[in-house]
């Protein structure tokens, strides 16, 4: 895995040299003339802790996530105040964790945003299927949130043993979409687990535009090294078979596809802290992706909460894009769209798509992974396939070794990948 992705990324960036990361950072970052600048808060917290979750979360604890909050506002407050007045940005998304644990407390997370950045296309939360009450939907309706994704991950009792989730009551679930309504509703489901077929999937596709959903996530399973999940993955060929079938029933039904594994209902409904071309991230793990670099917050909270306490940048790792390098972050992520606009990437980076990666380009066609029409590239079915493929060896050979590291770690000196 790690060979075939050394190799990808020396052919794209035309060099041998690696993505070099290190303990270094900008105490002053340098967002202020990004455009499409988007927002990530991190809440770390849950209730219980899913072996298959490879996210940096821990226990609920009152005092603990209280703490974490003063922190973050701190933070917030450190990195906006230095761009005076509101910068604009795209959009909002609180990630976790259970950032619903803080409900009562995000409106106060939003306002602090609010006194330094103008958020022109919606806030989104993630949501586990416990938190999906009346009561705090109100809240999070209240304190200005349009967007919710709730992490269903399978409706049936099968898939749910497997993974370690409780039921879903998707009575109650829909009743309270219902009161209290938003402008997406993403429910999220994992797909290539161990018997699972397309009836399986379509079945819950269908129960969740049945209860309230205007946009579905069917992300893979992936085993990630530090999980304690024990899932056995699931052939290369049977997984694209289900993809392929997935993507095709959507279609049939006449749902919008956004990106490689989502389908909503209209185009208006879309939820995606991804596919941004950069981002400022607070709280815990959380990252910054600007023109020259990206980083990497610390993953742990009382490291996060002591750099803050002494008025510091919590960054725990810092890579410095080769204008190469970040050619290839910037294609790989908006290729996850399932299309890439050569006037974009020209607007963003001063050179043409195809003077850059006019070859690559021709041989995808060739290959029948994407199609090209007025400057604009689209996957195939078998080129979202070799997406996916490819993205599954991108997160055990860089994700991984990251998010492992620095999970053992507060500060590590450096990583190369």
């Amino acid at each position: 895995m790690s060979i075939m992705t050394s190799l990808t990324r020396m052919w794209l960036t035309r060099s041998a040299k690696p993505f070099l990361f290190q303990n270094e950072y900008d105490q002053v970052l340098p967002f202020a003339q990004c455009r499409d600048l988007g927002l990530y808060v991190h809440i770390p917290f849950c209730r219980q802790l899913c072996g298959f979750c490879p996210y940096c979360r821990e226990l609920y604890s009152q005092e603990k996530c209280g703490r974490y909050l003063d922190a973050l506002i701190r933070e917030i407050h450190m990195v906006g105040g230095q761009v005076p007045g509101q910068k604009p940005v795209t959009s909002l998304y609180f990630g976790g964790g259970t950032p619903a644990l803080a409900a009562e407390r995000l409106q106060e997370v939003i306002a602090a945003l609010g006194e330094h950045f103008s958020i022109t296309q919606g806030i989104g939360v993630e949501l586990h299927p416990d938190n999906v009450t009346v009561p705090v939907l109100q809240t999070l309706r209240d304190a200005g949130v349009t967007k919710v994704s709730i992490g269903v991950q399978s409706f049936q009792e099968k898939y749910q043993r497997i993974l370690g989730r409780a039921g879903v009551d998707r009575a109650a679930l829909a009743e309270a979409l219902a009161a209290v309504p938003f402008e997406t509703v993403s429910m999220d489901f994992i797909f290539a687990l161990p018997g699972q077929r397309f009836a399986d999937l379509r079945a819950d596709i269908d129960a969740a535009f049945r209860s309230g959903a205007n946009h579905v996530a069917i992300y893979p399973f992936i085993d990630f090294s530090f999980t304690s999940g024990a899932v056995p993955p699931m052939g290369r060929r049977q997984k694209r078979a289900l993809l392929d079938s997935i993507t095709r029933y959507c279609l049939e039904q006449g749902y919008t596809r956004s990106s490689i594994w989502t389908f909503s209902s209209g185009p208006e409904a879309r939820y995606s802290s991804m596919t941004r071309d950069n981002f400022l991230g607070f709280g815990c793990s959380a990252a910054t992706l600007l023109q020259e670099q990206f980083k990497v917050n610390t993953f742990s909270v009382e490291e996060y909460c002591g750099r803050l306490d002494r008025e510091t940048i919590p960054t725990a790792l810092t890579l410095r894009f080769t204008p190469r390098q970040r050619m290839v972050y910037y294609l790989f992520w908006t290729a996850y769209s399932t299309r890439v606009d050569a006037a974009a990437f020209q607007r963003f980076f001063g050179v043409p798509l195809e003077k850059m990666y006019g070859l690559e380009l021709k041989l995808a066609r060739r290959l029948g992974l994407v199609t090209g029409r007025n400057g604009v590239y689209e996957m195939t079915l078998k080129g979202a396939f070799y997406y996916h493929y490819y993205e599954n060896f991108y997160t055990l050979a860089y994700i991984d070794k990251m998010w492992g590291l620095l999970r053992r770690e507060a500060f590590p000196e450096r990583m190369t990948l």
